[in-house]
């Protein structure tokens, strides 16, 4: 008996160790990481060196856990300011988005596995949702920098519509199992989903408010606050579900108030809470990986593979076009939101219930969402970078490499110490002064410290120690890092022209042709553009008024925009006519007070 426990343990530690170092192989070659998991799974399975693993409730309990710790962090580590930017289009693509995308994909299953159609859209529910575990991975820790809403967008989507996937799928497979069809669904299933998603909301809510008062009142030992809360946070997810609600959706809110509420030592707790989300996605993938059984997918692979492209090509492009046309986004915007629409194990462990549910072709379900999973690691999860770059998405570096080291000491709620490395041609290794606000307590400069007094001009590779308040470390960023003006090979993105975001916006409507309100004529155009932005400008930012395109190239601290680009929008640019009553003098006139031309740039 304690040699099976030891060999179980064995095996369980060499496969993690194993996943982890496989991250080295993503990083360096660009793989999907979460791919990689999923495949020493399968390759420890009973096809591949023979674990035999067939416990789906195991494996649903174990995920359903890692799930939860997964979207609490993913709460966690969302700024309430993100939110606010995006919310609204990330909350319709994953309700109506989801639903779109499972009756579309269930027609297609229906057709090509000759499925009835329920159990066709049962197949798209368990598909419908985007992995959260691998949009997190790709956008926050893959470095593919895209504009600030698109991202915001993305990571809250794929925070938000797993409850929506595991509402329909558990009620399809509950209609299933008690022998209804397509009348049955109605009232009682849209009660259902009111209830579950109203308690999740309401459970989240009181949850990060008891975690965010719990951990500012209790005196808690620091080592032992991040299993405290971590059990706080299981808390709130078992007791919504116990109570009706969805709890993945409670975590995910208690997560997300909590960071966004003036939660004590939160830098710790983000610390420990990014390591035992990585280890939740390894046992995640792991698991699921043994669970399944490659030889059994020959049968049906072909109409999985027709259906994965029907799923990447057509269903989630069309759901996320129908959900995004009230939102003002551009098409190439929409194209990539559409293509980071990655499976993960979330649907492979949604797979998971028509096998508890005991339904006839359960195993057809789990075999074909774990082929659609892997054919969306492969094909969107591997070329995720590669289009960004190709739809002009991906935002060119403002500034060269900066460290910074975030310390929560005591008695220090309002400030923070920073560790900047600085860099050549810096401003401050240029001979600019640091302002008095922000004066350095420390030089470490060839593994020797010193005070800053002593220290004399600051060069390059020195490492500086700043306690600051929170409000200045963009003013930071400019001093110790080398900016990096906007050149030839960026121009594409901010356009060929400057703007002074400080001049009037009627002066874009004289100049261009541009129909604006008489709101935005009032105004500067860096207001226009904040308010067309819901309130919030970050670099790299494009506001479309139409034949012309504005992008955000630098805020300043206040948030306003001091500088930004302009450039004609793809219609304009491709011969669509700037309109002609506008006489050469009035565009002389007002470009040279408007517009100033880019060293080097053609006109």
């Amino acid at each position: 008996m304690l040699e099976s426990l030891y060999v179980i343990v064995l095996v369980s530690a060499v496969l993690i160790l194993l996943a982890a170092f496989s991250s080295l192989l993503a990083f360096r070659f660009g793989a999907p990481l979460l791919l990689l998991f999923l495949s020493i799974g399968l390759f420890a399975g009973v096809d591949g060196i023979g674990i035999a693993f067939d416990n789906a409730g195991l494996a649903y309990f174990v995920g359903s856990l890692a799930l939860a710790i997964i979207l609490f962090d993913s709460g966690f580590g969302t700024s309430l300011a993100s939110f606010r930017q995006a919310a609204v289009p990330a909350i319709a693509l994953a309700t109506v988005g989801v639903l779109l995308t499972a009756v579309l994909f269930g027609f297609a299953a229906s057709w090509l596995l000759g499925l009835p159609l329920l159990e066709g859209m049962l197949l798209g529910a368990i598909v419908g949702s985007t992995d959260a575990a691998a949009v997190f991975f790709l956008l926050r820790v893959g470095g593919i920098a895209i504009r600030e809403r698109v991202r915001s967008l993305l990571e809250i989507e794929s925070g938000t519509n797993d409850p929506m996937a595991i509402f329909l799928t558990i009620a399809l497979v509950e209609l299933l199992a008690s022998g209804g069809g397509l009348e049955a669904l109605g009232v009682d299933v849209a009660v259902g989903f009111l209830q579950q998603m109203g308690l999740g909301i309401i459970f989240g809510f009181a949850g990060g408010w008891l975690i965010r008062t719990l951990v500012a009142k209790l005196a808690i030992d620091r080592g032992l606050l991040p299993v405290f809360t971590l059990a706080l946070a299981l808390l709130v997810f078992g007791v919504a579900g116990a109570l009706g609600g969805s709890g993945f959706l409670a975590v995910y809110i208690a997560g997300l108030y909590a960071a966004n509420s003036g939660l004590r030592h939160a830098a710790s707790l983000k610390r420990f809470q990014d390591g035992l989300t990585w280890l939740s996605q390894i046992v995640m993938f792991l698991i699921l990986g043994l669970l399944a059984t490659p030889s059994q997918f020959g049968e049906i692979l072909l109409p999985a593979v027709a259906l994965a492209a029907f799923l990447i090509f057509v269903a989630r492009p069309m759901a996320v076009w129908l959900c995004l046309l009230p939102f003002d986004f551009q098409r190439r915007e929409t194209a990539f939101i559409s293509w980071v629409g990655l499976r993960g194990a979330v649907s492979i462990l949604l797979a998971i219930v028509p096998l508890i549910g005991g339904l006839d072709d359960a195993r057809l379900f789990f075999n074909a969402a774990f082929i659609i999973v892997l054919a969306s690691l492969l094909v969107q999860g591997w070329t995720i970078g590669l289009l960004a770059r190709r739809l002009g998405l991906i935002i060119p570096p403002r500034i060269g490499p900066v460290e910074k080291v975030e310390l929560e000491l005591p008695g220090t709620a309002n400030h923070e110490l920073l560790s900047y490395r600085v860099v050549a041609d810096s401003p401050v290794a240029r001979g600019e002064r640091v302002p008095r606000w922000a004066r350095p307590s420390l030089v470490v400069r060839d593994g020797i410290s010193m005070r800053y007094q002593y220290a004399g001009r600051l060069r390059a590779g020195d490492y500086v120690y700043l306690f600051i308040s929170p409000r200045y470390p963009r003013l930071l960023d400019r001093l110790f890092a080398s900016p990096a003006p906007v050149g030839a090979d960026d121009a594409e993105f901010f356009g060929e022209f400057s703007v002074d975001p400080s001049s009037p916006a009627s002066g874009l409507a004289t100049a261009y042709g541009v129909k604006l309100s008489d709101e935005d004529r009032n105004v500067t155009i860096s207001d226009m553009m904040i308010r067309r932005l819901g309130g919030r400008a970050e670099y790299g930012d494009r506001v479309s008024v139409r034949p012309i395109e504005l992008i955000v190239r630098e805020t300043g601290l206040d948030g306003a925009v001091v500088a930004a680009g302009l450039s004609l929008e793809p219609e304009a640019g491709r011969g669509s006519k700037i309109p002609l009553f506008l006489n050469l003098r009035e565009i002389l006139t007002v470009g040279r007070r408007l517009v100033s031309r880019e060293a080097g740039d053609k006109p």
